[in-house]
């Protein structure tokens, strides 16, 4: 078995499922910690201290969404949720609150290991981004200043918290404003996904984007992707 890449925390209150993710993660080389309630996710994220978190929703003690502001309160971390839940806005609400991407059950195991990787690849890039050979000046696309190197975003002069995820398809888009890029294009850039599984997650990421920063800000273009407007 490889040496351990990233320690995980699996908060999943079936017994069954939080195994089989458990198991499957540790194979894939990944040390692995597992809670089973909200409380126990919160004291093993503090104890365990993970470099990613895969949340299930639905949790006794409390929901996975107040796991998530907890656990970001305490420290920023890529959080991957695990939902029974297809209710769009549900998914919205948990992407507000810190998470980074979801699954919807029943999954696939091959999908979350790479939706495992792919977070923790941003991870990566936003160290690199953040060194000081890597610096790039901020620039101001649509009224929207957007710092790479400090990955940080400021509207009408306030911060914005994005996640993630949410930063770097900010980045993508604003790279080249006025372009449309295609969502296949932007699950390749953003997410490093070679197929386009994951559009209804990138939608997800938009819908949530435009509630954060502006909604006339990214203009859709139906049936082939997204743009940043140049202009506010």
């Amino acid at each position: 078995m490889n040496q351990p890449r990233a320690r995980l925390l699996v908060v999943e209150d079936d017994e069954v499922i939080n195994e089989s993710l458990t198991l499957r993660l540790q194979a894939e080389g990944y040390a692995v910690s597992r809670a089973v309630d909200g409380p126990g996710a919160v004291a093993a994220f503090e104890t365990e201290r993970p470099d990613l978190v895969l949340l299930d929703l639905m949790l006794p003690g409390f929901d996975g969404l107040e796991v998530a502001r907890r656990v970001q309160a305490i420290r920023p971390v890529p959080i991957l949720m695990l939902t029974a839940r297809d209710d769009e806005n549900d998914v919205i609400v948990g992407l507000a609150v810190g998470a980074d991407d979801y699954v919807t059950k029943p999954f696939r195991m091959r999908e979350v290991v790479a939706r495992v990787q792919a977070l923790l690849r941003r991870v990566d890039r936003a160290a690199e981004l953040a060194a000081p050979s890597h610096s790039t000046a901020p620039t101001t696309v649509g009224g929207v200043m957007i710092d790479r190197a400090a990955r940080r975003v400021v509207v009408r002069g306030t911060d914005v918290h994005l996640t993630p995820l949410e930063f770097d398809l900010l980045a993508t888009l604003a790279a080249a404003p006025g372009r449309v890029f295609t969502r296949e294009e932007l699950l390749a850039e953003v997410w490093g996904w070679s197929d386009a599984y994951g559009t209804r997650t990138l939608d997800s990421h938009v819908k949530s984007l435009r509630a954060k920063i502006g909604a006339e800000r990214i203009r859709t273009v139906h049936g082939v992707g997204y743009a940043v407007e140049a202009r506010p």
